[in-house]
């Protein structure tokens, strides 16, 4: 497949035609020959048989109808305490590439790094640290053709359904690459600081979520309500509650847009 737009955004391209997951795969290469996977490496497919969400969810599609795409990424500029912001830069940068296929539609970030368009998910996110501790993958998917019988919830969609159908792989791919290498950059330069990078701003004027009420349900299986605030220091969200008058930061849990 050609790639030549894509790969001058990345250290690495590689085009696999079926793979169980891309995530697992890169995590595997990453630690077993990392001389030849450097840092923002990427393995892309458009036939994952195996694909996982956040929680340990399944994520499935039909060959050719989603993509399927991982970034390794080996900062030396910041240390793994700041690593809580890559799938949120991840989310922003998806945003981004969605925003500039369907540019007449509301597309936002739902906290952590969940990709909607019209209140409708088109895209997850799912960040793994590799096991030398040294660097973190981070698979993305994008649902690209899939009709809306074929998509596996009501609340999803994908980009045949907003009218993008002329397009290939690389001219796709390219629009991530390219937001997600600007931005990782920018927070290198500032060691990890997104306040001084300018990511903090950035993901906020996207998100979906701050300002809204929420339902945080934890992954002990407890829940709570309350009014998404803000973002901490490490990318946690912040949510107001009224009773207790309280802020909590939630590091990881599935977040729900209540209706206000």
């Amino acid at each position: 497949m050609e790639l030549s737009a894509s790969s001058e955004f990345s250290s690495k391209v590689l085009y696999l035609p079926e793979i169980g997951s891309t995530n697992t795969e890169l995590l595997a290469r990453a630690a077993q020959t990392p001389e030849e996977w450097p840092d923002f490496s990427v393995l892309i497919t458009d036939n994952q048989t195996a694909g996982r969400g956040r929680l340990d969810r399944s994520w499935v599609a039909n060959p050719g109808d989603a993509l399927a795409v991982s970034i390794l990424l080996r900062p030396k500029a910041f240390e793994i305490s700041r690593f809580g912001w890559l799938p949120l830069m991840a989310g922003l940068a998806m945003t981004n590439c969605v925003q500039s296929l369907i540019y007449e539609a509301d597309v936002s970030l739902k906290w952590p790094n969940d990709v909607l368009v019209n209140g409708e998910k088109i895209s997850g996110i799912l960040a793994e640290v590799i096991s030398t501790g040294d660097g973190v993958v981070i698979g993305a998917g994008l649902n690209l053709k899939q009709s809306k019988l074929a998509l596996p919830i009501p609340t999803a969609t994908s980009l045949a359904l907003h009218d993008v159908v002329a397009f290939d792989l690389d001219d796709i791919l390219v629009r991530y690459l390219a937001s997600f290498k600007r931005l990782y950059e920018q927070f290198c330069d500032e060691s990890g600081d997104a306040e001084l990078s300018g990511l903090r701003a950035e993901i906020l004027e996207a998100s979906s979520t701050i300002g809204s009420q929420v339902l945080v349900q934890l992954p002990d299986g407890s829940e709570f309500t309350g009014k998404a605030a803000g973002l901490d220091n490490d990318g946690r969200l912040l949510v107001a509650l009224s009773d207790p008058l309280e802020i909590r930061a939630v590091a990881a849990g599935d977040i729900k847009h209540l209706r206000q």
